[in-house]
């Protein structure tokens, strides 16, 4: 290289790009499904990295310093955009039960690790490099090497939980599929049957709303304004449709109500039973709008003067005659009421005339080629308020030094955020899922290829004659500890079925190999469900675990 004259950026370019092809090259070998993935990208650095100290090439510390750092800050970033809308959806109802599970994976495995580092005396800075690699979380590494920089340690110091690593990471993968496997045969698991049960239940509770055609026989209610009926409308339940003498109508708060009157109803299960009690008996035929000058429409919210508005200031029923009957906001759907808030991407059913519906198209927006748009402004300003909170200390009573959230826990917390905000003013966060994953895999690539090329010229000699061989050791322990712990006590003592409980495990471990194992067992979506549902909180708790056993450790 030297003899073309190349400059600095030259040589650190070439190397960043050669560690890209390489590792993703790399990554595509499996063996039956597995593979090292984005992981390749790491190895690749590394073996570069040896083979530039062997030849006296020498990067610029501080431009790859910034490689590195604005790579992880791009991925946790689009990393959060993607699971900000799910993430507090994910902490309710039966999602509660399987983040718990995860969570305790995660708590389990700082315990194990914190076991390892007082019985083994594993330095700190290799310490929390094992404890990503074991759990396949490559953020995790990121938050720990950022964590290393900002209490002052030195660049040998920064450089090592690399090491750790990529020496764990091998055995994280396996380890994770290896649990699944005992778990399923000494438990005695029935896959056929385990795909059905979870099935049956998913049908029970499943997250679309129902609906109910309910004839009026009241005669308490006869004559009433529908506002007036208690559980209507503000309470949960939507009425969308109504005949009334024979005619279909749009039903309105003062729309008046008779005997005989048949009411199309949207909401939960439970509060259509309750207003059947009420209102009288299932209607025998469905209220359709077939042959009717009524017609029903998805109506998607990309307006950005509708985004962050209340349906109740809309006026769309008083305006326009139409009615509103529910949301689907990021796969699940909400009864539309007149507090419910419209969010950026928010899919509306509308009830009412073809001509109105076409009008609430303009007032809603129903560009769906704007959810295909980056908006670049939103995303640089997400970037400068996650580093501005990131560098804000925070006491915490008993740790030596202030907790900052860094470079890889605020913008990731920002992106959350604004993720879930969607959009305000002139800014939009809702990012294309095509575009979402090419700027993740762009920023893990930059930030895994300045780390192995960084740490290639101590791997080979780490593993052979240094401590590589105990740390492999010291990786399946924090690696299989956890899962099988909480495996078999999820299975065994709260009856979690197998399936959602391997997309558990799978998504505690943030592994997507471990959930493509998981969905090669089954055609359900078990497993790809309970990974989602997981996911956000376990990722923010890898990228914090690492940071907190920094301070609580180094200093000591």
């Amino acid at each position: 290289m030297t003899g073309l004259n190349l400059g600095e950026v030259a040589q650190a370019t070439m190397a960043l790009a050669l560690a890209g092809v390489l590792g993703l090259l790399l990554g595509r070998l499996s063996i039956r499904g597995v593979g090292l993935g984005i992981g390749g990208v790491l190895f690749a650095g590394i073996a570069l990295g040896d083979v530039s100290a062997r030849l006296g090439l020498h990067f610029n510390a501080e431009m790859m310093e910034f490689v590195r750092e604005f790579g992880l800050i791009l991925f946790v970033f689009t990393i959060g955009i993607q699971v900000g809308p799910g993430f507090f959806g994910s902490l309710r109802r039966s999602g509660l039960q399987l983040n718990l599970a995860a969570a305790s994976v995660v708590v389990l495995g700082v315990l194990v690790t914190l076991a390892v580092h007082f019985a083994f005396d594993v330095p700190v800075q290799a310490l929390v490099g094992i404890m990503s690699g074991a759990v396949t979380n490559t953020p995790g590494l990121g938050a720990a090497t950022q964590a290393l920089a900002d209490v002052g340690a030195g660049a040998d110091a920064v450089a090592m939980p690399s090491l750790g690593y990529a020496v764990a990471y091998p055995f994280g993968i396996v380890g994770i599929l290896l649990s699944m496997l005992l778990l399923r045969f000494l438990t005695r698991v029935d896959i056929p049957a385990e795909a059905e049960a979870y099935d049956a239940q998913r049908r029970r509770g499943s997250g679309s709303l129902p609906s109910l055609d309910v004839v009026v026989e009241n005669r308490n209610l006869d004559g009433l304004r529908l506002a007036e009926v208690p559980g209507l409308f503000d309470a949960g339940v939507v009425p969308s449709r109504m005949r009334k003498d024979g005619a279909l109508l749009v039903p309105q708060r003062d729309s008046v109500l008779a005997c005989g009157d048949v009411l199309h109803l949207v909401g939960p299960t439970e509060k259509l039973q309750a207003m059947r009690l009420v209102l009288g008996s299932e209607a025998a035929a469905p209220l359709t709008t077939k042959g009717t000058d009524l017609a029903w429409a998805r109506v998607v919210v990309t307006d950005r003067h509708a985004s962050g508005h209340r349906l109740r200031s809309l006026r769309l029923e008083e305006s326009y005659g139409v009615s509103v009957s529910r949301i689907n906001r990021a796969g699940t759907e909400l009864p539309a009421q007149g507090d419910s808030t419209l969010e950026f991407g928010d899919i509306v059913t509308v009830v009412g005339p073809r001509d109105s519906i076409d009008r609430v198209r303009g007032i809603l927006g129903d560009e769906s080629r704007r959810l295909d748009e980056v908006d670049f402004p939103g995303v640089f300003l997400g970037i400068v308020l996650g580093v501005l909170l990131g560098s804000i200390p925070i006491a915490v009573p008993g740790l030596p030094a202030p907790l900052k959230l860094g470079l890889a826990g605020g913008p990731l917390v920002v992106a959350i955020l604004l993720g879930r905000l969607g959009s305000w003013g002139p800014f939009t966060w809702v990012m294309p899922p095509v575009a979402n994953h090419a700027l993740r895999e762009f920023g893990i690539i930059l930030f895994l290829a300045v780390v192995g090329l960084k740490a290639g010229d101590r791997f080979l000699d780490t593993l052979i004659t240094g401590d590589g061989l105990a740390w492999v050791a010291y990786g399946a322990m924090i690696t299989l500890v956890p899962l099988l712990l909480v495996g078999f006590v999820a299975r065994l003592v709260f009856g979690f079925n197998y399936l959602a409980l391997c997309g558990v495990l799978a998504g505690s471990m943030t592994d997507p190999p471990a959930l493509a194992f998981a969905n090669a067992q089954s055609p359900s979506a078990a497993a790809s469900v309970s990974y989602a549902a997981v996911y956000p909180l376990v990722m923010g708790l890898r990228i914090f675990a690492p940071q907190l056993l920094v301070l609580m450790l180094f200093a000591m």
